[in-house]
């Protein structure tokens, strides 16, 4: 069987040849339409060819590209449209009819047509997907353009909006970097997601987000081929590896959970053969997926923690792993890595503290018009991404919690995480969520949110009893509450937002 490459959607397939030569044309346009160096291109779209020419036409242009999440209320489109200053939105035609009457004035609009393997993955109107008449087309737009010969010679990175967690989203506005400077930054990438040439890479994620986005636009340059998945959906994905023969990709840990739930006969008839490298991060993944994953898979199975801020802090793969269960592995020789106290004070091994770190190569970044939410999470030179975490003895480190989700009760620090972990281990729990809600005597008590499992029976004692038995009794949730489902985002993590703001309501104080 021939392989095909270049970019592979479907039946779908352009070669890299093709998507060079539009990107270059479209950077072109770009220059044409007045955008200006460090000016921003908007992006929101699903996973498709386009995504890839257009971001790769802003860096040639000198300019941001902007990719919006397409989950996002028309308003909230809106917002980062205004914040960003995007000059230009290039947009799939069903998600325009959608935000038409948010797009600020002046804004030029370039429309693709939405992909049928996109609308069958969505179960979209077929009518919706094409562009109205008047708009204007990407792939006409392109045409009227030559190719850039002269790419501007400061690269400029991604710029992304955080979710969004604690108030509006904030745009990490990356500094431009030399081509020299560049080379380092995709040399640790490489690194991280197993990108060199020969591999045949999937990306099973929405590029809106930070970590499919930076490993699919890196692995589009170098792989022989790179599959993109219009959604995740376990056993298509099993199919995409066998069809096509992927050696790298890049997971989250609910595909880890959605992979496992799959009958045992689909998953002992996946041919996963091919499979050398697979890369996870985004979100806390617990001891027994993750076990599972590496016992089906083989020792393939690695991990990074970092963030849009900060870029990649730590490595672990599955060696180190099995050794020390937990861990997200240690900094790499690039990488200033510490846990602070509340003064600033470096803690010893086994302490937690809050992690301020730095990756040399990493270009330094500011919170688009944000200039003082941008110094809040600096100290000495390394940045915070709000995680508590420390290290053993070996330097490997250990997340405990996120700071913001720490729990102050009667005087007490508690992390919900640690709670968590040991909650996801009782029979029949499929997951759950632990926080604070108000309390007039202690400020706040522990609430848990428990989804069980189907057909499981559980109770508020029966999940108190497995709790009391693992963890201090003054960390055991005082409410329980079942659950058939968790609100979560696009990205598999718990929208505890979501569960937690009802019950803070007409407090002074919103946790």
């Amino acid at each position: 069987m021939t392989l095909r490459r270049g970019l592979i959607s479907g039946a779908r397939h352009r070669d890299h040849e093709t998507v060079q030569r539009n990107a270059m044309r479209a950077a072109t346009g770009l220059r044409a339409l007045g955008l200006l160096p460090g000016d921003a291109v908007a992006l929101l779209l699903r996973n498709d060819f386009v995504f890839f020419e257009a971001s790769y036409a802003a860096q040639a242009a000198g300019v941001y590209a902007v990719p919006i999440n397409w989950h996002l209320a028309p308003a909230e489109v809106e917002y980062i449209l205004n914040d960003s200053e995007a000059k230009v939105l290039v947009v799939h035609a069903d998600l325009l009819a959608q935000v038409r009457e948010r797009i600020p004035d002046g804004v030029a609009v370039l429309v693709q047509q939405t992909p049928a393997e996109v609308i069958e993955a969505y179960g979209l109107d077929a009518a919706a997907a094409t562009p109205a008449d008047g708009a204007t087309r990407w792939e006409d737009w392109l045409a009227g353009f030559d190719a850039l010969e002269t790419p501007y010679p400061q690269l400029a990175e991604t710029m992304m909006y955080t979710s969004g967690t604690t108030g509006l989203p904030k745009g990490v506005r990356r500094a431009m970097q030399s081509a020299e400077d560049g080379a380092q930054l995709a040399a640790m990438r490489d690194i991280v997601y197993g990108i060199k040439p020969g591999i045949r890479a999937l990306v099973a994620g929405p590029l809106y987000h930070s970590a499919p986005n930076s490993f699919g636009l890196r692995a589009a340059r170098i792989a022989d081929a790179l599959v993109l998945m219009p959604r995740f959906e376990p056993k298509a994905f099993l199919d995409v590896i066998a069809q096509e023969r992927i050696t790298t990709t890049f997971m989250v840990p609910t595909m880890f959970v959605r992979l496992l739930k799959l009958p045992d006969e689909v998953r002992a008839a996946a041919d996963i053969s091919s499979l050398q490298y697979v890369m996870h991060a985004a979100a806390p993944c617990s001891s027994e997926i993750k076990r599972r994953m590496i016992e089906w898979f083989g020792p393939i199975v690695n991990e990074f923690y970092g963030g849009t801020e900060v870029g990649y802090w730590t490595l672990c793969n599955s060696d180190e792993w099995l050794a020390k269960p937990g861990t997200v592995g240690r900094a790499p020789k690039e990488v200033v890595l510490k846990a602070l106290d509340e003064n600033g004070n470096e803690l010893p091994s086994g302490q937690p503290g809050v992690l301020y770190g730095k990756l040399q190569c990493y270009p330094e970044f500011t919170y688009n018009k944000r200039a003082e939410a941008r110094r809040e999470v600096e100290k000495d030179g390394l940045i915070t991404i709000g995680d508590i975490g420390y290290f053993d003895a070996d330097g490997y480190v250990f997340i405990c919690d996120r700071a913001k989700d720490m729990v102050v009760s009667g005087g007490a620090n508690i992390y919900p995480a640690e709670i968590e972990a040991e909650l996801v281990h009782m029979a029949g729990v499929a997951d759950g969520a632990v926080f604070g809600i108000p309390d007039a005597e202690f400020g706040e008590k522990l609430m848990a949110v428990v989804q069980p499992l189907p057909g499981a029976e559980l109770s508020a004692v029966a999940v108190m009893d497995h709790l009391r038995r693992r963890i201090a009794g003054f960390k055991v949730p005082r409410v329980i509450e079942f659950r058939d489902a968790l609100p979560r985002g696009d990205d598999g993590k718990i929208l505890k937002r979501n569960l937690r703001a009802p019950y803070w309501e007409g407090h002074e104080r919103n946790v």
